[in-house]
């Protein structure tokens, strides 16, 4: 159960660091690529900060992540100058490509009929008719 306190530090750290990334993207001139936070998840200590980026198009996440990763200290030191008057110690930072909407995608496919979620129907015991 996160506190308060986690909650509010990760709206902070989601914020500043949507406007980093997205300064890093545009600096770079890299146009057709959308990088978004949409999550920060804090440990109880402040020590750790899991970043949730979400990326489109999605074929680019593997990609950015390795770029990202990279340039963490550059990006850690960024987000300390925006926050040092709210936090005393800036959390490291550890990122992560947020998968969910894939996910949604793939259940509202299955659910409607597109695709079937199975790669393998066959190996499923048939329903006896009763």
């Amino acid at each position: 159960m996160e506190t308060n306190r986690q909650k509010k530090i990760g709206a902070l750290l989601q914020n500043d660091l949507v406007d980093i990334l997205q300064g890093e993207v545009r600096k770079n001139g890299i146009t057709n690529l959308i990088i978004s936070v949409s999550k920060v998840n804090v440990t109880s200590d402040l020590s750790i900060a899991k970043v949730f980026l979400s990326v489109f198009p999605s074929e680019k996440g593997p990609e950015l992540l390795a770029a990202v990763k990279t340039n963490a200290p550059l990006i850690k030191h960024n987000l300390a100058q925006r926050v040092k008057n709210q936090l005393r110690k800036v959390p490291n930072l550890i990122f992560y490509i947020d998968d969910s909407l894939d996910y949604i995608e793939k259940i509202d496919n299955a659910l409607t009929g597109n695709e079937n979620p199975l790669v393998n129907p066959e190996l499923l015991d048939k329903r006896k008719k009763s």
